[in-house]
């Protein structure tokens, strides 16, 4: 960073770290043992819309990827990538693993690996969030975002049976206590609610 950016203030955007998505099996651990969240076994990347052959180009690669394990789908009760469009034009790829530490582990990498391909591929502009789902025995959801273009993660926490309302209480209690697992965004105005996102 420069002299300049200093002087008025500006700095450079944080560089893509899609390893750091490799601390969420820590994370979920710590989560379970200090909030009673475990993990659903449902996990999704969202990115602006990619047009005509260019995003059936994605969907064959990224269910060539992932479909290569032919028992996950039935282990995780359902298919194991589904594609969607929220009201937003956003396109949501939602994985499914079994909701153990072993298929934690491997929703990760599958997360991973559909981040680097889209990466790779030149898509790397589209990327928005990445996203696991958790809930507790009261049957609250939370997801633990993360932000592509940012490399942080937050937390987001939708009141259950209420619309458009989250449990705020419960986010800055989840920052807190994964203060040492995540590289937590530290801007609150950039926890953006994903309101429906495919895996919460």
């Amino acid at each position: 960073m420069g002299f300049l950016d200093v002087i008025l203030g500006r700095s450079k955007p944080v560089r893509p770290d899609l390893d750091q998505l490799f601390a969420l099996p820590s994370a979920a651990v710590t989560l379970q043992a200090g909030a009673g969240f475990v993990p659903t076994g449902l996990g999704s990347v969202c990115f602006a819309s990619v047009e005509g052959g260019a995003f059936r180009q994605i969907q064959q690669d990224v269910r060539a990827l992932l479909d290569a394990d032919a028992t996950r789908g039935a282990e995780a009760g359902g298919e194991p990538v589904e594609f969607s469009q929220d009201p937003y034009g956003y396109t949501w790829l939602l994985a499914r693993r079994p909701a153990d530490d072993e298929g934690t582990a491997a929703l990760v990498n599958d997360l991973h690996a559909v981040n680097t391909l889209l990466q790779e591929g030149g898509f790397g502009p589209q990327l928005l969030c990445s996203l696991m789902g958790f809930r507790d025995a009261a049957q609250r959801s939370l997801a633990l975002v993360y932000l592509y273009k940012r490399g942080t993660f937050y937390p987001f926490a939708p009141l259950p049976g209420a619309r458009e309302k989250r449990d705020n209480a419960l986010e800055l209690q989840t920052k807190a206590l994964l203060a040492d697992d995540l590289r937590v965004e530290e801007d609150l105005a950039r926890w953006f609610p994903v309101w429906g996102a495919p895996g919460l």
